[in-house]
């Protein structure tokens, strides 16, 4: 492929910037004059002088037409799809927008129970109904994997009239789907395949990782570029097929901000840059140095790694560090790292520490790592974790939109069977939720509730003595 050495929306900030226009303007600091020092300290005078937006020749998010649409084009090349949407509000929005521009209401979506919450609220503005779809698990480092390809092929029996469905992939842990075999089922029964991306926007840089959803056949994906690329906070891309692209992009307008800052905008340009001009260098390197961490850690005593995943593939970056040997849970041990020995994980659970390897990384930050996880210090076996129950695919009573905005009434959760809950209701770990808003509450669900351990999430009662349902007309 030809690189592109230029970065047209950075190049038009500073066209702007150089001009000597005096700005009679939006934003009120005008171009630094005004702002306070330490804003000037977080942003410098330069970043100031180009914190500007909404001039003509900086161009219009809303209805793209000169650098922020080459800007979009060339990320789109890059990424293999035929356009990209620019988002300065998050993958939320981009989620949103991808479910509100192809979903409307009555359409029936199957979406994973571990869903993020922007999928939720995507079906509440379309007025979808969600079809659950069960995450297969693994039980030996107590997280969540995938959906199989076999589950799709049920479900798929099951609802031959769905109109799409959705996936999460890779998730949080790195766990990618088979995402090109589920994209030739989900086409084959005229259905459209969407994918929150939102961990991948950096695999189309390296062969030894999994395909990225545009590449494996999705027809549109939800990145989050700042995740583990180097665009700055917030800012995602919308990846799409162009024939959605009319109502996406109506979709994404209602949904994002009009006054877009121009920095956030600028900082995927340039992320799209550093990826077009080495990004296969730099996404290779991170690969081989996550590869050194996880034989690093393997030699040291009570602890293991996260690696073969049977029937789903795994993004390397993504190292995922068992302490349960050493008789800690991972919340413990990030409070360690974290206040004793100045190491911060992304995240922790019951049992794990998520470490994520960038291209930002070094064999001198591995090795600092390397010697803090030697120092977690062992304490006494306890069990802190139990598997999650079975669940299989079921279709919700109400659609989110319609649960939304129904009377709800809390009652005693031994009497809410047969009633439609109106909350979610999951425990972290693993945060497989047992109950989500529209689903009927059934008596196995209810057993399932009062037999797992864990922190609860979603629900108003955190006691779980008493439960949010849908008021009975």
């Amino acid at each position: 492929m030809e690189k592109n050495f230029s970065a047209p929306i950075v190049a038009a900030m500073k066209k702007y910037s150089a001009d000597g226009v005096l700005p009679f303007h939006t934003p009120g600091h005008k171009q630094g004059r005004g702002a306070h020092e330490l804003l000037r300290e977080l942003l410098t005078a330069e970043g100031l002088r180009q914190e500007v937006s909404l001039m003509d020749e900086l161009d219009d998010l809303h209805a793209p037409h000169s650098c922020i649409k080459e800007a979009q084009n060339l990320a789109a090349k890059l990424w293999h799809a035929d356009e990209a949407i620019f988002f300065v509000n998050g993958t939320t929005a981009a989620v949103q927008a991808m479910i509100f521009g192809t979903l409307r209401a009555g359409d029936l979506v199957m979406i994973p129970r571990n869903a993020h919450r922007s999928v939720i609220a995507g079906l509440i503005l379309s007025g979808a109904t969600p079809i659950f779809l069960p995450v297969e698990f693994d039980a030996e480092f107590n997280l969540p994997l995938n959906v199989s390809v076999e589950t799709i092929e049920r479900a798929i029996k099951k609802f031959p009239q769905a109109r799409a469905v959705l996936l999460v992939s890779p998730n949080y842990y790195g766990v990618a789907a088979d995402v090109a075999k589920i994209s030739q089922l989900v086409h084959a029964a005229n259905m459209i395949l969407l994918v929150d991306e939102a961990h991948g926007a950096h695999l189309t840089f390296c062969d030894e990782l999994p395909p990225s959803a545009m590449e494996a056949g999705a027809d549109l994906a939800a990145q989050s570029t700042h995740k583990l690329l180097g665009s700055l906070t917030q800012t995602s891309m919308l990846l799409l097929r162009k024939n959605f692209s009319e109502s996406v992009r109506r979709a994404a307008s209602l949904l994002q901000t009009t006054s877009p800052n121009q920095i956030l905008l600028a900082s995927l340009d340039i992320a799209r840059l550093q990826m077009e001009l080495d990004g296969r260098e730099k996404i290779s390197a991170a690969v081989v140095l996550a590869r050194k961490l996880r034989g690093a850690i393997k030699k040291i005593h009570g602890l293991k790694t996260f690696d073969a995943v049977k029937n789903f593939s795994l993004d390397a970056t993504k190292v995922t560090v068992n302490v349960s040997g050493l008789g800690l849970t991972g919340q413990e041990a990030e409070e360690i790292l974290r206040h004793v020995l100045k190491v911060q994980c992304e995240l922790s659970d019951a049992a794990n520490l998520l470490f994520l390897i960038t291209y930002s990384d070094t064999a001198e930050t591995i090795s600092k790592l390397v010697d803090a996880l030697k120092l977690l210090p062992p304490r006494s076996p306890k069990k802190i974790y139990s598997t999650p129950p079975p669940i299989e695919i079921s279709i919700a009573e109400l659609s989110p939109r319609e649960t939304f905005y129904a009377p709800v009434e809390v009652v005693a959760l031994r009497k809410s069977v047969g009633r439609i809950c109106a909350e979610e209701i999951t425990f972290y770990p693993p945060g497989i939720p047992l109950l989500m808003p529209g689903e009927k509450i059934s008596a196995q669900v209810i057993e399932s509730i009062c037999q797992s351990h864990g922190r609860v999430i979603g629900a108003s009662d955190s006691t779980l003595s008493t439960i949010k349902v849908v008021t009975s007309p």
